[in-house]
């Protein structure tokens, strides 16, 4: 009896281990196991979601946003394309939206919207910040309207940016709907920098993959600075990030020196920096105060922008 027993408990948990490989690596006999499972039950509809991705999982649709006229840019419209991966995306702590109606927009596919938070244009569906930053802008009058053009990847290498990488032609293609759509780029935002010090990209390959990025750019007709954010923190393995963080790295080194090397480009907020660990919801990505921070942080750039060219 007790044999019998033995040999039933190893025949269960040999059933049960080949259960879970083959579920795991799709081998019989999980596939047909699974396929007689959806003719007998059929398939479970998805659940509704006002949200929209496309296979890249970047939000393309929205059911609360505004769809509005889009505005005509003059000399004191901001125009804005951001780039980067997800503390330039909607992965922050805070949604914030328009303080001035259709002032401030989220330009997507030819189509602008009154910006709110989560933008069309970048991956996740929580806050971001760059709207409370055109709110500031007008509120400090420096311009009379902004336009918002997010495409932002979370967890994206600077590689998927480069020529040959499969962000490079999405990035193309932004450009183009906005010159399509009568706007002149006023500035770049770049933040992006976690993903690759993670990889253990060399500064000397950050480098050359984002000059090959701004090649891109220069090649498609935008003339306007592009601001390099100083950003390599993100903590923590639940993040792909590490237990703690060195400040001085090869990202950041490669960041400060593509921000002298000329090109247009520019040193943009240092948020290693600017933040501490209360700032970060769960040690890498933006909580409200960092919003607040790194907001002001990018208006007072682009207000010293805006003087140097108005003398």
């Amino acid at each position: 009896m007790h044999k019998m027993l033995t040999v039933s408990g190893v025949a269960v948990i040999a059933m049960y281990l080949l259960g879970g490989t083959s579920a795991r690596h799709e081998i019989f006999p999980w596939p047909q196991l699974s396929a007689a499972k959806k003719m007998v039950t059929g398939e479970q509809a998805a659940t509704p979601s006002r949200y929209t991705f496309d296979d890249k999982q970047r939000l393309i649709a929205d059911e609360s946003k505004t769809a509005v006229t889009c505005p005509i840019q003059t000399d004191r419209t901001a125009v804005l394309l951001i780039l980067g991966q997800s503390n330039a995306a909607n992965h922050a702590g805070q949604r914030y939206r328009s303080d001035y109606g259709a002032r401030v927009v989220n330009a997507f596919d030819k189509r602008c919207f009154i910006a709110a938070s989560p933008h069309l244009g970048s991956t996740d569906t929580m806050g971001e910040y760059w709207t409370l930053l055109g709110n500031k802008l007008i509120a400090s009058g420096q311009n009379d309207s902004v336009i918002l053009a997010p495409l932002a990847y979370s967890g994206s290498p600077v590689a998927r940016w480069a020529t040959g990488g499969d962000l490079n032609p999405v990035l193309v293609d932004t450009v183009k709907q906005l010159q399509d759509s009568g706007y002149r780029i006023t500035s770049v935002l770049w933040v992006q920098g976690e993903a690759d010090l993670v990889h253990g990209t060399t500064g000397e390959a950050y480098q050359e993959r984002f000059l090959s990025m701004v090649d891109t750019l220069r090649q498609n007709g935008v003339e306007a600075p592009i601001y390099i954010s100083i950003a390599s923190k993100c903590l923590e393995p639940s993040n792909g990030g590490f237990k703690e963080h060195i400040p001085d790295n090869a990202i950041v080194r490669a960041q400060l020196a593509l921000s002298r090397s000329g090109h247009g480009i520019r040193e943009g907020v240092n948020s290693d920096a600017l933040l501490d660990g209360d700032d970060r919801y769960d040690d890498c990505h933006f909580r409200g105060t960092a919003g607040e921070k790194v907001s002001q942080a990018w208006l007072n750039l682009l207000h010293g922008v805006h003087l140097e060219s108005s003398r």
